[in-house]
């Protein structure tokens, strides 16, 4: 048995403010040095398939790296540890959901979708269907479900840099999103995916290297013994042994229950309906590296959500709950306050620098993934809206490029303005809600698409409008965004849906809707277009 360890106060603001010169170094560095980078991709940027898919010239190795930069983002840093930090076992629920989503991702979504696009999911939509509508609706999901990723990545980065600067006024913590944006907005317009990609990749790096030590650090302060580290962690959590059981947080009565298969269906289904998942596939030269590229994803991720049973559970043993709580209500910074403690604490130098390093990366993580999500909704505005609606197929794409730096500044605002009202907000929940939007929009229509011969233009559109209004709805009136203290709107008090997560109910909508869609309708499929779609799909025959 280890020696009995002592929760660690924290006064966050001191310990951060005596050794502030270095974290504001080592912000400094890391942005200046993200920076080179996108200029330098920026350089090599020169038409439409160097913006949209870096030139399709990543190997699986790299696109897979990129993959795993994108994906584990502010939510699996800093939201997963928070909700384990407070919820145990029902926190670690978010490590595997986000994980097992990958093999369907893998089986049904990655080569197909690679053979038969171009840049967006509405290439491959559009394929066999009417362009304009389903091009418009294509365009419009995708830029919903990029805005609530972006409202995680926004609240985590707000949260983390106003914990080390000691920030304590709104008006500071909205003026730090507003930073964000503003870097987002330049990597995105400057870099393209060529930028994007290599940021995503030093960024995968770095966080899988600051996970790797402090999970050590962890394990070390308890002999590598992991049965002590869960068990210290369910003493100090004040639940006993409840805390490393089902049930603390769902579980409690049937509304939790429901909201636990609800959360469920949308972490497993919604990451094959990601568009800044989605696009990346289309960086790679083959189908073959496509699929090379989510392997090496699934084990680069695999062995994060690994780490985080160290994180999460590390923060309940080593720190005060109510410390946690008090820096933030959702748990965010229970990951960078873990670093202060096993580097030696508030007053030490070695927690300073941990704090500095880990909150660093953290920052390194939302900006890369900010940067990934406003390329996918900037991409699909520009290329299935402006191209092929409003201009009809007839821009240049030097104006399909302007197009899409200009709706990066637009949708970088539009973030900014909802992120500063989400600062409080669990990350690891509202990036959840952004997999059950794109689970009830996209992936329906997707495999609709590319596997069933009768789908048709009605049935597309009735599943995506359907499954993105149903989800967006549903949002609205639940407990996130009004009702409790931890809602978006505190005073307000209009919600009527009792989930925090709509996925139980919209994804089997956006199924039903693309097939009643598509019976009820007089139209009917072109089966030569799905034979093209199909060999095309399978093979990567005549694929981009």
């Amino acid at each position: 048995m280890s020696a009995p360890l002592t929760p660690l106060q924290f006064t966050t603001a001191a310990g951060a403010t005596e050794h502030r010169p270095l974290i504001i170094t080592l912000f400094g560095l890391f942005v200046v040095a993200t920076l080179i980078i996108t200029v330098w991709a920026g350089r090599q940027t020169k038409d439409a398939a160097d913006f949209y898919a870096g030139g399709r010239q990543f190997t699986g190795f790299q696109n897979g790296l990129a993959i795993s930069g994108d994906y584990m983002s502010a939510a699996s840093f800093l939201g997963i540890a928070g909700a384990i930090a407070l919820f145990g076992y029902d926190g670690f629920l978010y490590s595997i959901g986000f994980l097992v989503a990958w093999l369907v991702a893998l089986l049904l979504v990655a080569e197909p979708l690679r053979n038969s696009g171009r840049y967006t999911m509405g290439d491959v939509l559009a394929y066999r269907m009417r362009q304009r509508p389903v091009r418009t609706a294509a365009g419009t999901s995708t830029i919903v479900v990029s805005i609530f990723y972006l409202l995680a990545q926004m609240a985590g980065a707000g949260v983390l840099v106003s914990l080390l600067l000691g920030i304590t006024s709104d008006g500071g913590k909205i003026a730090i999103v507003a930073l964000v944006g503003l870097l987002m907005i330049l990597y995105v317009t400057i870099g393209g995916m060529k930028g994007t990609t290599w940021v995503q990749m030093v960024k995968a790096v770095l966080l899988i290297a600051g996970a790797l030590l402090i999970t050590f650090l962890v394990l070390v302060k308890f002999n590598f013994n992991v049965s002590d580290l869960l068990g210290k962690a369910a003493e100090n959590s004040g639940q006993g042994a409840k805390f490393l059981e089902p049930g603390l947080k769902y579980g409690k009565d049937p509304t939790t229950k429901l909201d636990f298969i609800s959360l469920g269906l949308a972490l497993v289904l919604g990451t094959a309906g990601l568009p800044h998942i989605l696009i990346r596939f289309y960086t790679v030269p083959t189908a073959q590296a496509a699929r090379k590229s989510v392997l090496w994803a699934i084990g680069i991720i695999g062995g994060f959500y690994l780490m985080t049973i160290a994180l999460g559970f590390g923060a309940a043993a080593l720190l005060n709950r109510d410390e946690i709580i008090k820096s933030n209500k959702a748990g965010n910074t229970a990951a960078p306050l873990l670093a202060q403690a096993v580097g030696g604490g508030a007053d030490s130098t070695g927690g300073a620098i941990l704090l500095a390093v880990i909150s660093a990366v953290a920052f390194a993580t939302i900006l890369a993934v900010v940067a990934g999500l406003t390329l996918a909704s900037s991409s699909s505005f520009a290329h299935d809206i402006y191209v092929n609606v409003i201009r009809r197929g007839q821009a240049t794409e030097k104006e399909e490029v302007r197009a899409a730096r200009w709706s990066t500044v637009v949708i970088g605002a539009v973030a900014i303005g909802l992120g500063a009202l989400a600062r409080d907000l669990n990350v690891a929940g509202l990036v959840a809600l952004a997999f059950a939007v794109a689970a009830s929009a996209n992936l329906p229509t997707i495999l609709y698409s590319l596997f069933w011969k009768r789908f048709t233009t009605q049935g597309a559109l009735w599943s995506i409008y359907g499954g993105l209004v149903s989800s967006v709805v549903l949002v609205l009136f639940s407990p996130v965004v009004s009702g409790k203290p931890t809602s978006m709107f505190k005073e307000a008090d209009f919600y009527w849906f009792p989930l925090e997560n709509p996925g139980i109910i919209s994804i089997p909508l956006g199924f039903l809707l693309g097939w009643l869609g598509t019976v009820l309708t007089k139209e009917e499929a072109d089966p030569q277009k799905f034979a093209e779609l199909e060999v095309r799909s399978l093979t990567g025959t005549g694929a981009h």
